[in-house]
């Protein structure tokens, strides 16, 4: 029994061993198919080797803006929402002024379907109020 134990040890260290035994490139191969598909860095975490997604090169325009958050409500009416285009819809808030178009834009309207900002919580104030203009110019 002994004999055995002795055997199947030094076959196991041997086998042990022939597997750490891989080339570089068998090893990089291994660590590209295990590596983790993404990562999660913490904001002012220095330590995760920079942003992990190019940030666009300026504020985004009323229109892309419009297209990527506002569309969903102010092209359908869903809401209540005034759809873009609509005139009657938008005579008496436009008389209001753009100031108050741009409050309501960035800090909703309460009591109606209209949340902060659209729901756009990536959009900046700025490109809230362009999205905001771009309606009211395509609203008169």
């Amino acid at each position: 029994m002994t004999r055995i134990a002795i055997t199947l040890g030094a076959l196991l260290v041997a086998f042990a061993a022939s597997a750490v035994e891989l080339s570089d490139a068998q090893r990089a191969d291994i660590e590209e198919r295990i590596k983790p598909v993404g990562e999660v860095c913490m904001q002012g975490d220095s330590s995760c080797g920079g942003a992990a997604a190019a940030a666009a090169s300026g504020p985004r325009s009323g229109k892309d803006v419009f297209d990527s958050a506002c569309m969903a409500c102010h092209s359908t009416g869903a809401g209540g929402a005034p759809k873009m285009g609509d005139v009657a819809a938008w005579v008496d808030r436009i008389a209001k002024g753009m100031d108050t178009l741009h409050q309501h834009g960035l800090q909703g309207v309460p009591g109606t379907g209209m949340i902060a900002k659209g729901g756009c919580m990536s959009c900046s104030d700025e490109e809230v109020m362009a999205a905001v203009d771009y309606m009211v110019e395509n609203s008169q």
